[in-house]
């Protein structure tokens, strides 16, 4: 089930599904290991929520997620698959087997940490070697490289990556996250390589989402902001304490 074209093999067509989430707002469908939402029929409900709204894609982890929200959307998926089982520092999609399993799912594109972190996992590929075994199985599939800093977003783009997205910025260093966007780190990647930007990681407002489109996001990933009902009861909870 898909809102863009396909191929004849029956994957969507990788420029369309680019195109299709140009200029819009993906919403990112996860809940956390112990949330009580931590469920593939909860997750698709929201998506489709967010289908309804407006959104242009939705970003999701694990195949049994992907699969529950493709029966109830026609946007495109970005599939991920955490998996610290595999490695423990380099999880997001961090295997060719992870990869598989999405496509199988229904995923329409796949982000893979793209960071240029030493893979700490027993045979776990790196970045460009991943990449490359994606592309020569799914020509057709398009890959999102999740980066931290302009160099891996420009490595990722040599390697072959379709679309470079600002994810782990300020995930890899080990101090804790910034409180704000990292703006700054999508217009680096805009001047700095030729495949569109997403901006991702920590966007709460319509003003940071607009300065990220601002300086030439091809489109913007929410997620805790719209979807961690946990993460925003206890704000207001704390604001009114």
């Amino acid at each position: 089930m898909s809102a863009v074209s396909v191929s004849p093999t029956g994957r969507p067509r990788k420029r369309a599904v680019i195109e299709a989430l140009r200029g819009g707002l993906v919403i990112s469908c996860q809940a956390p290991e112990g949330s009580p939402l931590r469920h593939p029929s909860h997750m698709a409900a929201m998506a489709e929520a967010a289908e309804l709204a407006g959104a242009v894609g939705i970003r999701a982890d694990g195949p049994a997620f992907v699969a529950a929200i493709r029966q109830r959307v026609a946007i495109p998926i970005i599939g991920i698959d955490k998996r610290p089982d595999i490695d423990p520092v380099a999880y997001i999609t961090p295997s060719f087997a992870s990869v598989e399993a999405l496509v199988a799912a229904g995923a329409d594109l796949v982000a893979v940490d793209a960071t240029l972190r030493p893979r700490t996992g027993e045979n776990v590929p790196t970045a460009a070697e991943l990449i490359r075994l994606v592309r020569e199985a799914f020509a057709d599939l398009p890959i999102m490289a999740d980066v931290s800093s302009v160099a891996e977003g420009v490595a990722a783009a040599a390697a072959g990556a379709d679309l470079v997205a600002t994810t782990l910025s300020g995930y890899t260093n080990g101090a804790p996250p910034p409180n704000g966007p990292d703006v700054e780190l999508v217009a680096g990647l805009v001047a700095a390589q030729d495949r569109p930007v997403v901006a991702e990681g920590r966007y709460g407002t319509p003003e940071q989402v607009k300065a990220a489109f601002a300086v030439g996001a091809h489109a913007v990933v929410v997620g805790t902001a719209i979807t961690d009902t946990f993460a925003l009861a206890k704000r207001f909870i704390a604001g009114v304490r």
